[in-house]
């Protein structure tokens, strides 16, 4: 598949952006230890992630020129959170303001790979996010660019989905690509509901990147790579990547289907955020005219560095690493 027929574009499109991103942002506290053992207290710092933050700081890394299309508060830490996401190349100029306080988790990770989180979303102005936004941002979804966005996003509320639906419509109907990751989440969505959006999102899908089991067994009803990846295809998705554990990622684009190679990194630190890395490097790549094996393999090279830092945005590799990471591995997959 050329990044032609996977993005809809192989030069900058007439609107000026390469990736767009439809999302939320989340204010990120990070606890120096686990939090079942911090009864009296834990030191902790502040950042900002999310799952739109972290693909559109990826994509921005990988070399889209890249926005952000997001609904953030109007509390003191809304003017940091703009600067950060500015700070790491991604455009902040069409973002929306509410008056309500913006979302925020708090997290603890160790470098095996366990973490803990403690939401706060209720009421948050990222959940107010709906088709009247996507409205105003309808000149840029229809310029051509790639739009990435998530279920997340979707299950934040009736006004979330819409918009997460109107805005995949308006890009699909304009030839641009579409990157979904329906990223199911108990604590905010049901199953029936997550497969009904994803129902209805897929058919728009240029690449929908998923988890396995933890996604698969919700949606599609597998704990089987491939067999998830041949029944999202059945619900209209062009191209399939399917993460399955540490080191394993299944690729499936109608032709073939088979792993790509991870590197793995000697100094993990968190993980949170990978995924997102994962694809806002692929989007960006396809958006720049790589084919899906070469920008895949791009993706899978920054989501494995991208774990040597602290939470979502900790660490967000520049090109020339990812790309280095990369050329050491084949750029097929089989």
């Amino acid at each position: 598949m050329s990044a032609a027929s996977a993005a809809g574009a192989g030069s900058r499109p007439a609107g000026g952006y390469d990736v767009l991103v439809l999302g939320e942002v989340l204010v990120e506290i990070h606890a120096d230890r686990a939090l079942h053992e911090a009864a009296d207290g834990t030191a902790a710092r502040i950042s900002y992630s999310g799952d739109a933050l972290n693909a559109a700081a990826a994509a921005a890394a990988a070399g889209a020129r890249t926005a952000l299309l997001a609904v953030v508060g109007e509390d003191e830490l809304s003017v940091p959170l703009l600067e950060r996401a500015a700070a790491l190349g991604v455009d902040v100029s069409h973002v929306r303001r509410s008056p309500r306080p913006n979302g925020a988790y708090l997290l603890s990770a160790d470098g095996e790979g366990g973490r803990e989180f403690v939401y706060w979303r209720t009421g948050s102005a990222g959940s107010t996010l709906g088709p009247e936004h996507v409205e105003g941002w309808r000149p840029l979804l229809g310029s051509g660019a790639a739009l990435i966005t998530s279920g997340i996003t979707g299950a934040l509320g009736p006004g979330c989905r819409e918009a997460v639906v109107a805005a995949a419509e308006v890009v699909h109907a304009a030839g641009g690509h579409l990157s979904y990751d329906p990223n199911y989440r108990a604590r905010l969505t049901t199953p029936g509901e997550a497969r009904a959006l994803l129902a209805r999102v897929a058919p728009l899908t240029g690449l929908l990147k998923t988890s396995c089991p933890a996604d698969a067994r919700a949606l599609v009803g597998t704990g089987d790579p491939r067999a998830a990846a041949e029944r999202y295809r059945g619900l209209g998705a062009r191209a399939v990547a399917v993460t399955a554990g540490a080191g394993r990622l299944l690729l499936h684009d109608g032709d073939r289907a088979g792993y790509l190679p991870v590197p793995a990194n000697p100094r993990p630190v968190d993980a949170t955020g990978a995924g997102d890395c994962f694809t806002g490097t692929v989007t960006a790549r396809l958006a720049l005219g790589d084919p899906l094996g070469v920008a895949a393999a791009y993706g899978v090279a920054a989501a494995s560095l991208s774990v040597s830092g602290r939470g979502g945005t900790g660490r967000v590799p520049g090109f020339a690493e990812t790309e280095a990471l990369a050329a050491g591995q084949p750029l097929a997959w089989g």
